[in-house]
């Protein structure tokens, strides 16, 4: 059995500090005379402001200064693309008196506390010149524009054409919303001409510099911090205008200020996942092999960015076929700006696709396993590639054999539980594997500790405790005597935690800065008198070959115990501590692979026909994702994801009044999100086979694709049990209610 620290279910490093309360978030640290800025958010979705009135509210007790288009301060937009930096809004707010949705920040009133900034934001009066907007995709005209993104190979058309078995079917995601526990938060303090932003973020070093282009600062005088992130599922990416507004309000009030996003406003400020109408056509023979595949998507952005949630991304990759088209068009509505949403573009991109798939297997009175089997793509070929590792194959058949799935009579209705219905399902998931650039710093400390630091964070998905593992695994030194310095952008500069590319991006710079500081501790061990390791440069010959393991630096033939503790190594020589650096950046050897992981979804789900209640049941899943650094922690990210998937397929959707944009269901109440009373029986189970193209490890990162193909293989379930076909995501006991 190994006893290695790497691949084992290691508990959190900061584990101790988030259960005590110990763990300080974005709004949560403490500095003197803090003042609190509480948003005005527009009533309209579409025109322009005449006045804004704040007569009354100055006069409110407590106020100390209210800002807006009229009289703040300058904003840059950010470069974006031309400096490698994202803002969540090309247009920074208080930019102009236009209004181009709902809950837009028009204004900010700062006050002593938080009570009588709120106060005093409800009595500034706004006059509007307001337009009819425009905020659901039905209501508007078909896309004239490019596409934003087209692929082909192949004649697509002319294969489903003369195709004997045909799918031709629209499928719809809703508009979904982020709903983190931590809302997004700010707290903005400048020393001078430098500004130090408490930030709830998921990368610190691109908000530094978006925020130092906004605010037209040198780069060295922004500092951003963020140690503890509750969460961001993609909404925290990347800056949304109340970073800027503290910001501006510090700047102007010369005092701290804290400003933090509403629930009700996290429904429209800082993000979402657009809302997708998508048209999938498939062709097969009569023994289901596919000779085409069109995949036509139209999906949403706000009207001042364009924002591409990438549902054909998957689509070329996932199956052979020697016919296939992929295209999108965007809609631009009076909504907010979306962002991305855990597994932006494949989740809801695979939807429809693996939907199909299973309504193929239907009319062609096949097992939708055995569909996908034969469908089974041994290279990437939308790009020509091998793939980097696939071992889909296993994961397929490690799944149906733990849930059972040769017992599947496919028969609709036809399984029972008691007075349940049961119905099966299945899906198949996949996620891109990519790598970034990191830098990282490694310490080896006089009192036997281990310091590693670096300016990317960890967003509640265990990265504080990964690095932790690697310094271990390098070293020997016990995890609680590795401390992990993350979240602050003075560090060195880290990746951000999107795409599942943190862990991937950050091993190999742990890796090789802890190299380097052991490569220095062994020199010095070598050229340091009274050390037993110690070689005379006048003997000449070769030093003796040293190596570090369990703490100790001892001789590489020889155990640990016999070489001495690295900190004596250090107390010989009189040092408080020794530092290695590294930087790596993406792959080389990568470009010669399509890197993606894979897995398998099998559900089950109950349906009550006496009460019409619907529940998933079981679920087993099997991930292909490379070599797991952590089993507890991938395992809670996995798990996750589905958890989410069920929200997906079951409950998530925001509506929006088309009278003026807002978000009917702002709220916890109104906007359902899955609990513990709506998760399963749940298991998870990795096939591991390291991607060392990645990385040394071979470690690929597991945030995103635990959701990818979750809502199909709930509706192919609903199906399997029901006879209903749900096409328009979430599910509604309404489309079941003529099967009851």
């Amino acid at each position: 059995m190994s006893t290695s620290i790497i691949g084992a279910a290691v508990g959190r490093v900061d584990g101790k500090l988030k259960t005590t309360g110990a763990a300080r978030y974005a709004i949560d640290h403490p500095l003197d005379n803090v003042a609190y800025g509480a948003g005005v958010f527009s009533t309209i979705a579409n025109g322009k402001i005449v006045r804004i009135d704040t007569a009354e509210a100055e006069k409110m007790p407590g106020v100390i200064d209210i800002l807006h288009h009229g009289n703040a301060d300058q904003l840059y937009r950010p470069a974006g693309q031309f400096e490698h930096s994202r803002a969540s809004e090309a247009r920074p707010p208080f930019e102009d008196d236009g209004v181009y949705y709902y809950g837009q920040f028009i204004a900010v009133v700062v006050a002593n506390t938080l009570e009588q900034a709120q106060d005093a934001a409800t009595r500034v009066k706004v006059t509007y010149a307001e337009e009819k907007p425009l905020v659901h995709l039905e209501d508007a005209p078909a896309p004239t524009g490019e596409p934003v993104a087209n692929y082909s190979r192949g004649d697509a058309e002319a294969a489903f054409e003369s195709a004997p078995i045909k799918i031709d079917e629209t499928y719809i995601t809703p508009v979904e919303t982020h709903n983190p526990m931590e809302m997004h938060g700010t707290i903005a303090a400048w020393d001078g001409d430098k500004v130090t932003l408490y930030e709830t973020t998921q990368g610190v070093v691109n908000h530094q510099q978006v925020m130092s282009e906004v605010l037209g600062l040198p780069l060295e005088n922004v500092r951003v911090i963020s140690p503890f992130c509750g969460s961001g599922f993609g909404g925290k990416l990347f800056p949304w205008p109340h970073s800027m507004v503290a910001a501006l309000a510090a700047r102007r009030v010369k005092r701290p200020v804290k400003v933090y996003v509403p629930r009700s406003m996290m429904f429209t400020t800082v993000g979402h996942r657009p809302y997708t109408k998508q048209r999938m056509r498939l062709g097969a023979t009569a023994d289901g092999k596919l000779v085409s595949i069109q995949h036509d998507v139209l999906s949403t952005t706000s009207k001042v960015d364009t924002y591409v949630e990438h549902c054909t991304s998957s689509t070329p990759m996932l199956y052979t076929c020697p016919n296939v088209k992929a295209v999108q068009h965007l809609v631009p509505l009076n909504v907010g700006t979306p962002t991305p949403m855990r597994g932006p573009g494949t989740v809801p991109g695979i939807f429809p696709l693996e939907s199909a798939m299973d309504e193929l297997a239907i009319r062609l009175n096949m097992d939708p396993l055995e569909l996908r089997l034969r469908n089974y793509a041994e290279k990437d070929e939308s790009l020509n590639l091998p793939f980097s590792g696939k071992h889909l194959r296993e994961a397929y058949q490690i799944g149906a054999e733990r849930f059972g799935w040769s017992k599947r009579n496919p028969k609709v209705a036809s399984m029972r539980d008691g007075g349940l219905v049961l119905g099966w399902g299945m899906s198949t998931a996949t996620w891109h594997a990519g790598r970034g650039g990191a830098t990282v710093r490694v310490r080896l400390n006089a009192d036997g500790t281990a310091r590693a630091s670096s300016a990317t964070q960890d967003i509640g998905t265990g990265t504080y405790t990964v690095i932790a593992q690697v310094v271990s695994d390098k070293t020997g030194i016990p995890l609680n005597k590795i401390e992990v310095v993350l979240g602050d952008s003075s560090l060195p500069p880290g990746p951000t935690s999107g795409g599942s590319t943190a862990t991937a991006s950050v091993m190999p710079a742990v890796a090789g800065a802890t190299n380097s500081v052991v490569n220095t501790l062994i020199s010095i061990a070598q050229r340091t008198q009274g050390s037993p390791f110690y070689v005379k440069e006048t003997q000449g010959g070769d030093p003796p070959s040293l190596k570090m393991t369990k703490g100790f630096i001892h001789a590489a033939d020889k155990a640990p115990e016999s070489g001495v503790p690295f900190h004596e190594i250090l107390a010989m020589r009189r040092l408080s501590g020794i530092d290695g650096e590294a930087k790596t950046g993406p792959s080389e050897e990568m470009h010669k692979f399509s890197g993606h992981s894979f897995g398998s979804h099998f559900c089950e789900v109950t349906w009550d026909p006496g009460i019409a209640r619907l529940r998933v049941s079981r679920w087993v899943t099997v991930m292909d994702a490379g070599r797991i650094i952590n089993r507890k922690t991938a395992t809670n990210q996995i798990l996750g994801g589905v958890v989410m998937g069920i929200g997906m397929a079951l409950l998530e959707e925001t509506l929006y009044d088309p009278r003026n944009g807002k978000p009917l269901n702002n709220n916890y109440g109104d906007y359902l999100v899955s609990t513990n009373a709506d998760v399963p029986a749940m298991e998870c189970i990795f096939v591991e086979y390291p991607d060392l193209n990645l990385n040394e490890y071979g470690a690929r990162g597991v945030g995103e694709i635990g959701l990818a193909g979750v809502a199909s293989a709930i509706t192919m379930a609903v199906y399997h049990a029901t006879g209903v076909r749900v096409r328009k995501l979430p599910v509604r006991i309404e489309d079941l209610l003529g099967h009851v």
